[in-house]
């Protein structure tokens, strides 16, 4: 199997969990990291043991020895170095979210015009849990007309990034609101238009950064979806209800897995969900087990390996539709809360 060499690019925490997942994932690679503190990177590829290090991004990016990078810095200045990593012929999957529907947009025209893969990372989407999901839902709920999720993480820490609204200037919207958004384009797929949007934000008195908010989206299809997020709830919530016409499909970690999502480790837990039908009560209800040997970041990093291997055509196509898509619900709601993007 050819081995794809990756290049990241940031050493936050979330650098840290894509860096073990490409030393997990079959046909992937790690061979570089670039941040702006020397000492910073040179700890994260002792921990990560990665051979070359860089404190100018554009290094990395011209480097010969890589094929593909993975951008983890803050949002506001991202498209530039996705921008840079696909001008030089390097293959990209990019933290989320983008700076607005329009930087993703050029984004994923620029990898299309180049032959390049372009993949957001969210990693939910590639647990073989999802297609499952989808799979049961098609089978036994019929149509989907409503999606209810919760995403609470307890993170009131005013010293991390997500509460600098110049580099993350959606704040909680961004960062959280993104997974219920996405749950709406993997399970609901609306192809209609939004109809409507509402929904209000909490800000941090201190920092003025979003910490929180709620909203509902109706489609002209007739179908809807409710949400709420937040850093402030002092619990984790990952709620996810996928209501059709024929019963119900419930998850209660559909971010990140009790079993090994990066905020877990539970190897004894096996990832489910429920489902419902009629008048079923708990005693009846059909709980449903999604065997998985490594966690859901390793899935998105080969997953993203097989989209390079693919070269181009309808999955990488729907790759950035997913991102597009996303990042233009998340965008509409912003508008509607007063939040400019």
């Amino acid at each position: 199997m050819t081995q794809v060499q990756f290049g990241i690019i940031g050493s936050g925490m979330i650098a840290g969990v894509i860096a073990r997942a490409i030393h997990q994932a079959d046909g992937a690679t790690l061979k570089a990291v670039a941040s702006r503190r020397q000492e910073k990177a040179a700890a994260f590829a002792q921990e990560h043991h990665i051979p070359l290090v860089f404190t100018d991004w554009q290094q990395l990016v011209q480097s010969d020895d890589i094929d593909a990078v993975y951008v983890a810095t803050p949002t506001a200045g991202r498209e530039e170095i996705c921008m840079a990593v696909l001008e030089a012929g390097k293959h990209l999957i990019s933290e989320k979210p983008f700076l607005n529907q329009g930087s993703v947009t050029r984004i994923a025209a620029l990898a299309k015009a180049k032959g390049l893969a372009f993949m957001d990372a969210t990693h939910f989407s590639h647990h073989p849990r999802t297609a499952e999901v989808i799979r049961r839902q098609q089978s036994e709920l019929g149509a989907v007309n409503r999606i209810r999720t919760s995403f609470f993480f307890p993170f009131m820490d005013r010293e991390n990034i997500r509460f600098d609204p110049t580099k993350e200037p959606t704040g909680a919207v961004g960062d959280m609101a993104w997974y219920n958004l996405r749950a709406i384009v993997e399970y609901m797929q609306p192809n209609a238009e939004v109809h409507a949007i509402n929904g209000l934000l909490r800000h941090d008195p201190q920092t003025g950064a979003v910490v929180g908010g709620a909203g509902l989206i109706a489609f002209t299809s007739g179908q809807s979806s409710s949400f709420d997020f937040g850093y402030d709830a002092g619990v984790c919530q990952m709620d996810l209800d996928i209501i059709g016409e024929n019963g119900l499909i419930q998850l209660d970690d559909y971010v990140l897995d009790w079993k090994d999502g990066f905020a877990f480790d539970h190897p004894d837990q096996v990832a489910s969900f429920r489902l419902r039908q009629g008048m079923a009560s708990p005693t009846e209800f059909i709980q449903q087990r999604v065997t998985t040997d490594r966690p859901q970041a390793v899935h998105m990093i080969q997953n993203f390996c097989d989209l390079i291997s693919q070269g181009q055509g309808e999955h990488r196509a729907l790759a950035a539709r997913r991102a597009i898509h996303t990042q233009t619900l998340l965008d509409q709601f912003c508008q509607a809360t007063g939040l400019s993007v």
